[in-house]
């Protein structure tokens, strides 16, 4: 089977590809990230990323574009529902790109993170799989997160410290989670 794998940066990469039968699917690295910020994040963690699929001779696809704009625009006022639009819009553009490049299927690293909204993700991007005529490839690695960001380290892959979006940085320096 032919996945196209969102992957939001080098380390959750690693941990759910621990996760993947890379023998039985061929998995394709997706990077499409708007809500990274600032710039300099943004671009380390897509650094990050270049560096482990070359290492690991893993095939990706960059959609090079950041996004600040786009994704402000994309909150509105609704900035308790963030997180939900973020996944969506990214969800969303990877089983758009899987279908149009011809994959079986789509999934996230999003999946790995036990700081993300798991039964969230997993719903959503079901039903943007089902709307959109792509299935998404349901896994949960979360067991493997903090194997592959200790993997990470070894490698030398740059390691953020929060989610992404400049709301993640304010939570991650005030000491609140949201």
């Amino acid at each position: 089977m032919k996945i196209l794998l969102h992957t939001c940066c080098g380390p959750c990469t690693v941990g759910t590809l621990k996760e993947i039968d890379r023998e039985k699917h061929q998995v394709t690295a997706y990077w499409y990230n708007p809500n990274i910020h600032p710039y300099l994040e943004y671009q380390s963690r897509l650094d990050s990323l270049k560096t482990l699929t070359n290492t690991l001779g893993m095939d990706a696809i960059i959609d090079d574009e950041y996004g600040l704009k786009k994704f402000i625009g994309m909150l509105g006022t609704d900035l308790d529902n963030r997180c939900l639009k973020c996944y969506n819009d990214r969800l969303v553009q990877t089983a758009r790109k899987a279908k149009e490049l011809g994959f079986d299927a789509f999934s996230t690293t999003l999946l790995v993170s036990p700081y993300q909204q798991h039964d969230a993700i997993k719903l959503m991007a079901t039903k943007i799989g089902e709307k959109l005529g792509i299935p998404f490839f349901y896994i949960d690695p979360r067991p493997h997160f903090r194997e592959g960001n200790k993997e990470a380290r070894e490698q030398g892959l740059y390691m953020q410290k929060y989610c992404g979006c400049v709301f993640s940085e304010e939570e991650r320096y005030l000491g609140q989670k949201k």
